[in-house]
C-alpha cells in the first residue's frame, strides 16, 4: 500500500514537472515603473509553477526559487534618470524627449548595453540553456527578437503601453490614422479634427520611413553583432533579422478599454492592463494609516512618479506649491525625495509612497499625477479622479484620454504650476461629476471574465502548448500591402479597360476603313467628303 502511494506521488510530481515551462523574460529598462511591470509578470509565471530567467536592471525584493535573475543594474549608472528626466530641464525647455527621433536612439542604446552586459552574454553563450518561450518588452526597437533566434523558441512581445501603430505592425496591419494615434502625439485624442488627422497621418508616414531607412539598419547591425555569432555557434543557418522580427506569436499589452481608445485588434493581442495590481493591497504604514484615517476633509495625493522627481522643481515652484497647498483644508500627501522644510501643517512628505495603498484608502479624494500609464491605471482601478501634469512620452496621451473620459483636469508644466493646480483642484472637488465618472469607469475596469494576471499566464502557456500559437495569427499580417489595398485588382481592371478600349478603337477603325472603301468604289472623287458627312 505504501509503495502504491509513493508511486502515485511520483507520477503526480512528474506530471507537474511536465506542465512547467521555461520562460526568458527580457525587461531591462532602467526605470522603476518598467521594472514593476516586469516583476509582476515574472511573479505570476513563477507562481503558476514555471521556471523564469529574468533579465532586469532591478532585482526584486522577494525572488521565487523558480526565478533566475540576470543582473543588468549597470544600466542605472550608465543611464541616470536624474540627468535624463529632470523636471527643471523640461520646464526650461532645455530637454525635449517627446519625439521618435529622440526616444528611439536612447532605447536602442539601452538595448545595446543590455546585450553587451557580461551576464547576458554568458546566458547567450550557454549552449545547454533552453527556453520554451521568450517574453521581451518592446520599447522603440525590436532587437530582442534575437533571443528567440538564439534559443529557437516562440517570441511573445510585451508592450508597456496600449496597442498602437508601431507595435501593431509587428503582428498585424497598422491601424487607420484617422482614429488611432501615435503614443507620442501630445493632443490628438479621437475623434480627431481635420488638422489632427493630417498631423497623425504625417507622423505615421514619417515614423514608418524613419524606421525603414534609418532605425531598421541600426537594429540589424545590433542583431548581427550581438546575436548572430551565438546563433551560428548553435545552428547551421542564421535567420534574417526581418524574419525573426515578424515572427512573434503573441503580444501582451498593458491596456484596458476603460482607460484607452477601443480599436480593432487581432486575436493574438491580449490586453492585460492592471495586472501589476495585486488583489490584496498591502496595509499602509501605521503613521500613514493614522494620518489618512483622521483626515476628515480627505487626502490629496501628489506624485510625479518614479522617473520624475519633485525635488527637481525650481525653488520658486516648490515654495509656491507649498503656499498654495497650505491654503487647503485637505491633507496633502506629497511624494518628495528629500526633506522639505517649512511645510504647512497639512502638507506631509513621503520619500517613497505606497501608491496603491494610498489610492485604495477611502479618504483619498484626488490624485495629482504626471499621467504615467501605471498611475492612470491605478487611479481607475481604485476610482480616484486626477489632475494630470504630463511631461514626456505617453503621458500626454494618457492625460488627454482621462480628460476626454471626464475624470481628469490637465495642467501644463510651467512656472505658474501652483496657480494652475489650485484652479484645477477647485474644479475637480467642487464638481462631483469627476468622481462619479471615474467610479463608473472603475466598474467597467473590474467587470472582466478573468483577472488580467490569469489572462497573462493562460496565453503565455498557450503559446508554448501550441508551439507558437499560429492559429491566432492575423491573416492580414500574412498579406502584402498591395493586396490589402486591392491594388492588384485595380491593375487587372485597368488592363481589362485598356484592352476593351483597344478593341473598340480597332472596331471603329475597321468599320471606318470598310465604309471608306465602299464609298470610294461608288464615288471615287468625293470619298473624303462623304466620309466627313458620315462622321459629322
Amino acid at each position: 500500500m505504501i509503495k502504491k502511494a509513493l508511486w502515485l506521488v511520483v507520477v503526480i510530481l512528474t506530471l507537474c514537472e511536465i506542465s512547467a515551462y521555461k520562460y526568458l523574460v527580457v525587461s531591462p529598462i532602467p526605470s522603476k515603473s518598467h521594472s514593476i511591470l516586469g516583476d509582476a509578470l515574472v511573479e505570476y509565471l513563477a507562481d503558476a509553477g514555471h521556471e523564469v530567467t529574468y533579465i532586469t536592471a532591478f532585482t526584486p525584493e522577494k525572488v521565487s526559487p523558480r526565478v533566475t535573475i540576470i543582473d543588468t543594474s549597470d544600466h542605472i549608472r550608465n543611464f541616470p534618470i536624474d540627468a535624463t528626466f529632470n523636471l527643471k530641464s523640461f520646464m526650461d525647455g532645455t530637454v525635449t524627449t517627446n519625439n521618435f527621433m529622440t526616444f528611439a536612439p536612447l532605447m536602442l542604446e539601452i538595448s545595446r548595453a543590455t546585450l553587451g552586459n557580461s551576464n547576458v552574454r554568458k546566458l547567450l553563450a550557454d549552449e545547454n540553456q533552453r527556453f520554451d518561450a521568450v517574453i521581451a518588452e518592446w520599447m522603440y526597437n525590436e532587437v530582442y527578437v534575437g533571443f528567440a533566434g538564439v534559443f529557437n523558441c516562440p517570441l511573445i512581445w510585451f508592450s508597456s503601453i496600449e496597442p498602437h501603430w508601431m507595435v501593431m505592425q509587428l503582428i498585424d496591419e497598422i491601424p487607420n490614422p484617422a482614429y488611432s494615434t501615435d503614443m507620442l502625439t501630445a493632443d490628438s485624442i479621437p475623434p480627431l479634427t481635420f488638422r489632427q488627422r493630417v498631423v497623425e497621418l504625417y507622423t505615421q508616414i514619417v515614423g514608418r520611413l524613419a524606421q525603414t531607412f534609418w532605425l531598421s539598419g541600426l537594429e540589424r547591425d545590433v542583431y548581427n553583432e550581438y546575436f548572430v555569432p551565438f546563433i551560428r555557434d548553435r545552428y547551421n543557418t542564421v535567420p534574417p533579422f526581418e524574419e525573426l522580427r515578424y515572427n512573434a506569436s503573441l503580444m501582451l499589452c498593458n491596456s484596458h478599454l476603460s482607460m484607452n481608445t477601443p480599436i480593432r485588434l487581432p486575436a493574438n493581442v491580449i490586453t492585460i492592463g492592471g495586472y501589476h495590481i495585486k488583489p490584496n493591497i498591502k496595509p499602509l504604514p501605521e503613521d500613514l494609516q493614522t494620518l489618512m484615517d483622521n483626515s476628515k476633509d480627505g487626502v490629496i495625493y501628489f506624485s510625479m512618479g518614479s522617473n520624475l522627481r519633485s525635488k527637481h522643481f525650481p525653488d520658486e515652484v516648490k515654495q509656491s506649491l507649498l503656499k498654495m497647498f497650505g491654503k487647503l483644508k485637505q491633507i496633502v500627501l506629497w511624494k518628495f525625495e528629500e526633506d522639505l522644510p517649512n511645510r504647512p501643517n497639512n502638507v506631509h512628505i513621503v520619500q517613497w509612497a505606497p501608491q496603491q495603498s494610498i489610492l485604495a484608502h477611502k479618504n483619498c479624494i484626488l490624485f495629482i499625477t504626471h499621467g504615467g500609464l501605471l498611475s492612470t491605471t491605478e487611479t481607475v482601478h481604485f476610482g480616484v479622479p486626477i489632475i494630470g501634469i504630463p511631461v514626456f512620452a505617453d503621458q500626454f496621451v494618457n492625460v488627454g484620454r482621462a480628460v476626454k473620459k471626464g475624470f481628469a483636469q490637465r495642467v501644463d508644466l510651467s512656472y505658474s504650476l501652483a496657480a494652475d493646480i489650485e484652479k484645477a483642484i477647485r474644479n475637480v472637488l467642487d464638481n462631483p461629476s469627476y468622481t462619479t465618472r471615474v467610479k463608473e469607469l472603475s466598474a467597467i475596469y473590474h467587470d472582466r471574465t478573468v483577472p488580467p494576471a490569469t489572462e497573462l499566464v493562460h496565453w503565455a502557456e498557450q503559446v508554448v502548448k501550441t508551439k507558437g500559437a499560429r492559429h491566432l495569427r492575423s491573416p492580414a499580417f500574412m498579406m502584402p500591402w498591395y493586396q490589402k489595398m486591392y491594388l492588384d485588382l485595380i491593375l487587372v481592371l485597368l488592363v481589362v479597360l485598356l484592352i476593351f478600349y483597344k478593341i473598340i478603337i480597332f472596331f471603329i477603325i475597321s468599320v471606318t476603313k470598310r465604309v471608306n472603301f465602299i464609298l470610294y468604289l461608288h464615288f471615287p472623287c468625293n470619298v473624303y467628303e462623304y466620309g466627313s458627312i458620315i462622321f459629322s
